[in-house]
């Protein structure tokens, strides 16, 4: 039988403490973290006199400079589009001008060029469903204003940006200058750019109303939507029928 006397509490805690240690533990953790040193208040009136200034946001570029310097015909327009320097948002494509006439009987508005175009907006695959859609509808190819949103392709364009740099107003002032009988608004996308709210749902036949003149329009999907979904093209070709029928056209 040990009748030896329990060791004292501070020589039992010290032998603990060397066994820890012994097996590496030297340090104790918490979950919560501690603040040991209690920092200084500072003095309200002079950390006032000696705070940095308030530093203001820098505005977003605007896309198309100055609006008062921008083109007041569409041969001028076409130019412009091609050099001003503040439209070029990237991509590797060429940068291409809206083709077909002013005033046309029909305007189709695209997102942008196809990533193969290099002389001609749209002279792929896109192309040749915009030209087989404009002889469904009773026009000639070449009566048809084509006008992309954007000057050259590009993989994965920000449009929320492009919309608060006011690419909406560069693509409003085109239109007005088109003069188009009848706009086809071709990409969910750029509809916000027509001041469209792109929470609601995009409308099938309506106005859209480009510096006080109201120009009839229809909106579908964009032209590789399209191609990849039959079901889309027929939508959209019903809606062109409704529209027309209704007298609209």
């Amino acid at each position: 039988m040990d009748t030896r006397p329990p060791p004292p509490l501070a020589e039992s805690l010290a032998a603990a403490l060397d066994w820890w240690r012994e097996a590496g533990v030297d340090l104790a953790f918490h979950d919560e973290p501690q603040t040991w040193l209690k920092a200084d208040e500072p003095d309200a009136e002079a950390a006032g006199s000696h705070a940095p200034p308030a530093t203001e946001a820098l505005p977003l570029p605007r896309l198309g400079g100055d609006p008062a310097a921008w083109p007041r015909d569409f041969e001028a327009f076409r130019h412009w589009w091609l050099a001003e320097p503040s439209l070029d948002t990237g991509g590797l494509g060429s940068r291409l001008a809206p083709r077909g006439p002013a005033g046309a009987p029909l305007m189709i508005a695209v997102p942008m060029p196809e990533a193969e175009d290099s002389e001609t907006l749209l002279s792929g695959p896109h192309g040749r469903l915009l030209a087989n859609m404009a002889h469904a509808m009773g026009f000639a190819p070449d009566a048809v204003l084509v006008a992309a949103a954007l000057p050259r392709h590009a993989s994965v364009p920000d449009w929320a940006a492009l919309t608060a740099g006011g690419l909406g107003a560069v693509l409003q002032h085109l239109i007005a200058l088109a003069a188009p009988q009848r706009l086809i608004v071709l990409g969910r996308d750029i509809l916000p750019l027509l001041a469209h709210d792109p929470a609601q749902d995009a409308p099938a036949a309506r106005e859209i109303t480009i510096h006080g003149r109201a120009v009839p329009a229809l909106s579908g999907y964009a032209p590789g939507r399209l191609l990849e979904h039959p079901r889309l093209r027929a939508d959209l070709w019903r809606s062109w029928l409704d529209w027309t029928e209704s007298g609209t056209r």
